[in-house]
């Protein structure tokens, strides 16, 4: 397991997803956006099941951004591995980490998402390298979201773990301090980085100082 304390893991957590996106070419172009903005972990997250159409735009990204910036692919350890990604994160419906650890070995990194302090013990004791909370606020990137921890929550979750810290869901600009000192580490933004990537991450970065 990576010695993710070791890492200098930014503020920005950074999320695209397709479904935002027109085109491959300008998920790409967003992407390339939101690392020279100073992203340095991107994931990758598409909910359409479509594995041809993931591995396609996984492969692009890879080829794409090279090694500027480490990236995480969402829920398919399958997909990591033959785009030759950096890692993979998964929620509470998918694969156990220990599962995944299995296939994608000791090097890529591994994140999970936890929704109460009871899922964050669990997975607490796996061998995650970090862990997600939320959603923090009410978000609209997800179809049927888990229920708001809030403030509170993230809070709760720092007294939980050591691992590095996560906060989604919902998370502005306008927010995401907030986030912060409530014992983040780094904030997951999706849907507030779609317009002018560049910016937007220039401002989260000034923002979160």
């Amino acid at each position: 397991m990576i010695d993710f304390s070791m890492i200098h893991l930014l503020r920005l957590y950074s999320i695209v997803d397709p479904a935002f996106f027109e085109s491959t070419e300008n998920l790409i172009n967003a992407a390339q956006e939101l690392v020279a903005g100073g992203c340095n972990l991107l994931q990758y997250r598409n909910k359409s099941g479509n594995a041809r159409l993931m591995l396609e735009q996984a492969r692009a990204l890879r080829m794409g951004l090279g090694g500027s910036c480490k990236l995480i692919m969402n829920d398919r350890a399958d997909l990591c591995l033959a785009a030759e990604f950096d890692g993979v994160h998964v929620g509470q419906d998918d694969l156990s980490p220990e599962a995944i650890r299995q296939i994608i070995g000791p090097e890529r990194w591994l994140g999970v998402s936890t929704h109460n302090p009871e899922q964050l013990r669990q997975a607490n004791l796996t061998s995650a390298d970090y862990l997600a909370i939320g959603p923090v606020f009410s978000t609209s990137s997800k179809e049927n979201p888990d229920p708001v921890v809030g403030l509170d929550g993230v809070r709760r979750a720092r007294e939980l773990t050591r691992k590095p810290l996560v906060a989604i869901g919902g998370i502005t600009r306008a927010n995401a301090a907030s986030v912060i000192e409530a014992g983040a580490d780094s904030v997951a933004v999706i849907s507030d980085l779609v317009r002018e990537p560049r910016k937007s991450a220039e401002e989260f970065f000034r923002g979160l100082r």
